[in-house]
């Protein structure tokens, strides 16, 4: 028994250090990305780092939470129409945008999630969906402030600094950069929440909620939390989103951009960070490349979201996983016999 944990273990170390160079090798690739490829390609990473964010702050409602949220575009638009405001009116400082748009789309979270957490299940999937339907009707019907369905135009790229010390991200090289360093930041703070002891709360809640609540905890309170920091996350998405593309569309906050989303989370994995990645770049990318060989691409986008429902119901993650498992197995059968 002995010689054999002592392989399991050495087995895992291996692994780790297979990670570590592996997640190494990303971090060169992603420096020298724009180097390596036409502007093209430099875009589509652009969306799918800004679409990871996006369905990584979900992640915290349906993944940890297990809230099912079907009106997180909300947030995600909202954070646009935010950020264009403020460039358009005002100055499209970061010092200035960025705190207009995590304190707006907060106080937003704080009064829909008032509402939606007193629910659950359906009803709470209907109250988020009716909110975020509710801001799509606003900015389509009050043309004279948000532009209607045209949107709002001539969003800057932000910049950083003060007078001859401030930069622009004005070239798509520069402002790749800018969303990798979000990214990044964005991913390793959902990090250190999620394996917080406030992250495993969300997880207990998630599996028992009354549990939970026999135990001393206040849910609403910790469900609240997550609500927030997700629709913050979410609005940071849409602010370098509408920042990317100079424009604020009401498109993002329709029905059709919570799904999409969700359809990342099912493609990925829920219940953890590198799911929703992965998620982002099928989705984002898939579309694009299938569509340069067939006239039927969606056809066939469906058909692999159905494969992934059925036989992959825990998403690329659970694939990996459930290999990962399979060798360990077969190492340990090896050693049993040998």
């Amino acid at each position: 028994m002995a010689a054999i944990a002592s392989r399991l273990a050495r087995v895992r170390l291996q692994f780790a250090q297979r990670r570590t160079w592996a997640l190494l090798l990303l971090a060169v690739v992603a420096v020298l990305y724009p180097y390596l490829v036409r502007p093209y390609h430099l875009s589509l990473a652009i969306e799918v780092l800004i679409f990871a964010i996006f369905a990584m702050s979900l992640d915290i409602l349906l993944g940890y939470t297990g809230l099912v949220s079907f009106g997180h575009a909300a947030f995600f638009g909202l954070g646009a129409y935010l950020v264009a405001y403020t460039t358009i009116g005002l100055t499209n400082n970061l010092a200035v945008t960025l705190p207009v748009v995590v304190v707006g789309t907060a106080l937003a979270a704080l009064v829909a999630g008032f509402f939606a957490i007193r629910t659950s299940g359906i009803y709470f999937l209907m109250v988020t969906l009716a909110f975020a339907q509710m801001l799509f009707s606003i900015a389509i019907r009050w043309s004279s402030v948000t532009g209607g369905s045209d949107g709002l135009s001539g969003v800057s790229r932000p910049a950083i600094g003060v007078g001859p010390l401030s930069y622009t991200f004005d070239s798509r090289t520069s402002f790749y950069y800018l969303v990798l360093a979000f990214f990044l930041l964005s991913w390793w703070v959902l990090r250190r929440i999620v394996d917080s002891p406030f992250g495993w709360t969300l997880r207990g809640i998630r599996e028992n909620e009354q549990r939970m609540l026999a135990l001393g905890y206040n849910t609403f309170r910790y469900k609240m939390a997550a609500f927030v920091i997700a629709g913050v996350f979410a609005g940071i998405a849409g602010m370098l989103l509408a920042q990317f593309f100079r424009h604020a569309a009401p498109e993002n906050l329709y029905w059709t951009t919570s799904g999409q989303v969700m359809i990342m989370l099912i493609v990925g994995g829920t219940g953890t960070l590198t799911g929703p990645i992965l998620g982002a770049a099928v989705i984002r990318l898939l579309p694009n490349y299938l569509s340069t060989y067939t006239d039927r691409w969606q056809t066939v986008l469906g058909l692999t979201f159905i494969l992934f429902v059925l036989f992959a119901p825990q998403g690329i993650m659970g694939l990996i996983q459930r290999f990962r498992q399979r060798g360990e197995r077969r190492e340990h059968s090896e050693n049993r016999t040998s």
